[in-house]
């Protein structure tokens, strides 16, 4: 069975100016995969999610999130995505439990349907204990995980993440990323992150895509990666950093 496609861009670029951030972008995510988002701070990746966002239009090319154009229909695509940027933002005189009935009410989740939503994803986060101090108390490290449960308060199909797991201790780490592929595996969620911890992410990715100076140079499952850019076959060892440095210099 033939997976339905959630992110498709065909040609998307955007320009400032005369400089290219995002050249001639073609691609597709499919549902209920983890997608890793790489490339060195200045390649095109933060624009090319603004862009998946609706927060910046294209200059050319087109973009579709679950078949609506973000630019053209903000609305819809908020209503199926959620969002996590690396730095989290809160009311910080409000506890964890008010923050997250907030976004749920913001989102027209009805009381009724949150209370037990809030209290699952309160404990899922491992936050359920701390639910009831002040975000302005809370570390680095818990912010994130309460940021994972606001945006997902909503239950949306797809969920966009940018550094997810800065801030955060080996143990946190390792809880942030079996939720983050339980949410693939479990609930069909579509996951498109970025991130610079290249270990993170070939734990986690089903598939892989690079981007240097605004074009992205390649993109796959990682085995597939490895056998194109080392000329290694089925069973011989290597590393998402050995291939994106032979990517990296290649370009």
């Amino acid at each position: 069975m033939e997976k339905e496609i959630v992110i498709r861009t065909e040609e998307l670029t955007k320009r400032y100016g005369k400089q290219t951030a995002v050249d001639r972008l073609s691609l597709e995510v499919t549902e209920g995969e983890v997608f890793g988002f790489l490339g060195p701070n200045g390649a095109g990746k933060t624009t090319t999610m603004l862009m998946l966002l609706g927060l910046t239009e294209p200059t050319s090319g087109t973009v579709r999130v679950c078949g609506y154009d973000p630019a053209r229909d903000p609305l819809k695509v908020k209503e199926l995505i959620g969002y996590l940027p690396e730095n989290v933002g809160f009311y910080e005189d409000m506890d964890a439990r008010q923050n997250l009935r907030y976004i749920a009410r913001l989102n027209r989740v009805p009381d009724a349907v949150s209370t037990g939503r809030i209290d699952r994803l309160l404990d899922q986060v491992d936050l359920a204990k701390e639910s009831d101090k002040k975000v302005g108390s809370y570390s680095k490290g818990m912010r994130q995980r309460l940021g994972i449960a606001e945006v997902l308060v909503k239950e949306p199909k797809v969920l966009f993440l940018d550094e997810p797991t800065i801030g955060l201790d080996p143990d946190g780490t390792n809880r942030m990323l079996d939720l983050i592929r339980g949410l693939s595996r479990k609930r069909r969620m579509t996951i498109f992150f970025s991130s610079h911890l290249l270990e993170q992410v070939q734990r986690i990715s089903d598939r892989i895509g690079i981007m240097i100076r605004g074009k992205l140079v390649a993109a796959g499952p990682l085995a597939e990666l490895a056998q194109r850019s080392l000329g290694l076959e089925a069973g011989e060892s290597y590393t998402l950093e050995e291939i994106y440095m032979k990517y990296f210099k290649e370009a």
